[in-house]
């Protein structure tokens, strides 16, 4: 799919299923376990046996949702770093600011990675490669950072981890709708932590940036 320019910045309605958007719900208020399938049912107004038509069983139903969460995280990070160039300083930017404004605008989406050990072995492989791929990205930004004399980091890939850690703790505690800060002046602080961790006082000028939409 083609999409424009910034659009890695912007928020809107999750497109999602009846189904998918009573389980999103579900599990985000009682967790995987907590949420028995007559629950979910009821919430859509259809039959367990219903359900089961659409999904095998629940654990088809939060896969799915899985699915939805890392794909959209994934297109985010890969366009916020193609649109900064070549400069790692940029691309750090980015990528934070992308992954960031995606635990914030996707709370829901977000939490689902604290229960993760209800998938099988074979869906957490799944997600676990795409896990990887961004963390190999980011891995890569911190090393031409260093080997461009733009970062400080003796051990790139260890970085890396620490930054995406520092990043998904985020889902832990952040509430769009109570909390002090909203999406962009959180991407904002965690930006600037990202590039003192790696050594960088001064944030580097950035493009002009698109107005980005509210999410729903």
């Amino acid at each position: 799919m083609t999409r424009p320019a910034g659009a890695w910045r912007e928020y809107g309605p999750l497109e999602l299923t009846p189904i998918l958007a009573a389980a999103l719900e579900a599990f985000y208020e009682q967790g995987f376990h907590g949420t028995p399938v007559r629950d979910i049912a009821r919430r859509v107004g259809q039959t367990v046996p219903a359900l089961y038509y659409h999904h095998e069983n629940k654990e088809g139903v939060f896969t799915a949702l899985v699915e939805e969460a890392t794909s959209d995280l994934d297109w985010r990070v890969r366009q916020a770093a193609e649109e900064a160039g070549d400069r790692p300083d940029l691309r750090l930017v980015n990528v934070v600011e992308a992954i960031v404004l995606h635990m914030a605008h996707r709370t829901r989406l977000a939490a689902l990675d604290f229960e993760l050990r209800h998938l099988s072995p074979e869906n957490r492989k799944r997600y676990a490669a795409r896990r990887k791929e961004i963390e190999v990205l980011v891995t890569r930004i911190v090393s031409d950072g260093v080997a461009e004399g733009l970062f400080v980091a003796k051990r790139p890939a260890e970085t890396a981890r620490a930054l995406l850690g520092m990043l998904q703790s985020i889902g832990r505690w952040y509430h769009p709708d109570g909390g002090p800060l909203s999406p962009d002046e959180l991407a904002e602080r965690y930006v600037d932590i990202a590039l003192m961790t790696v050594g960088v006082r001064k944030r580097p000028a950035a493009r002009a940036r698109r107005t980005r939409a509210r999410s729903a």
